[in-house]
């Protein structure tokens, strides 16, 4: 009698190989995602967009005019590095130490974002100083009236780019509260170029998750990916049974 072949055995060897390429990939992707999501996590600190800058500076130059003080805001990572700085005198230029800024007012923002491996939390240190004529009570009354205006620290842990220009349009309302100033005066409307308002506040939800919603969708595709093998493969062996008992008869 002769011997059936088995081609199913070749058929079912490089389908394994397939599901064996597919997990190691599977796995590639996953350690790197969350290399980079920790690395991205614990060292990016996003600063405010350009057309947040160019809304900004305009407000700030209206107040300085009227009231007679400069107004700034600053940036920062956690080891000092600056992220964005900017003032009444421009984009990119720092209040403090300038002859035009006798008297000045800047709010400064510290970021520091940790990995998502980490037990830490995610914080932010956030404080108003000013030139040396000014009062040390009335600038704690400003850096604390920021909270009135959401201006907490969570909201600055959580998009400090905006957190950070609008604290700086906030200071003159703030600084005229605490009698260091007059209120500055209204800005007058153009309506052929309205300013375009400050976006909401996002959060970092995906900054925190995305690699790890990426290893998801590869699990999941791992799992597609063997159901539909296992389907195969029983297909074929079903379909080559009868072929080899017949043969096997003759």
């Amino acid at each position: 009698m002769t011997t059936a072949k088995q081609p199913a055995k070749a058929k079912q060897n490089a389908g394994a190989w397939v599901v064996w390429l597919v997990l190691g990939a599977t796995a590639l992707v996953c350690v790197g995602s969350s290399i980079l999501n920790r690395d991205s996590g614990g060292t990016t600190v996003p600063g405010p967009a350009a057309d947040e800058r160019a809304d900004t500076v305009p407000l700030l130059v209206q107040a300085a005019e009227s009231q007679g003080i400069c107004y700034g805001w600053r940036l920062e990572r956690s080891s000092g590095a600056e992220v964005s700085v900017g003032s009444n005198l421009g984009d990119g230029v720092p209040v403090t130490g300038d002859a035009r800024c006798p008297r000045w007012v800047e709010v400064r923002a510290r970021i520091m974002y940790t990995s998502s491996s980490s037990e830490s939390n995610d914080w932010a240190t956030v404080t108003v100083s000013g030139s040396d004529d000014l009062d040390r009570a009335d600038l704690w009354a400003v850096d604390a009236g920021l909270d009135r205006f959401g201006l907490d620290t969570d909201t600055f842990v959580d998009d400090p780019g905006w957190a950070i220009c609008r604290a700086a349009v906030t200071l003159p309302l703030l600084v005229a509260e605490a009698g260091v100033a007059p209120p500055a005066a209204t800005p007058s409307a153009d309506p052929a170029a309205p300013a375009g308002a400050l976006p909401d506040a996002g959060n970092d939800f995906w900054r925190d998750r995305w690699g790890w919603l990426l290893a998801t969708a590869g699990l999941l595709l791992v799992a597609a990916l063997l159901i539909t093998v296992g389907f195969v493969q029983r297909g074929r062996q079903r379909a080559a049974t009868p072929a080899g008992r017949t043969r096997g008869a003759r």
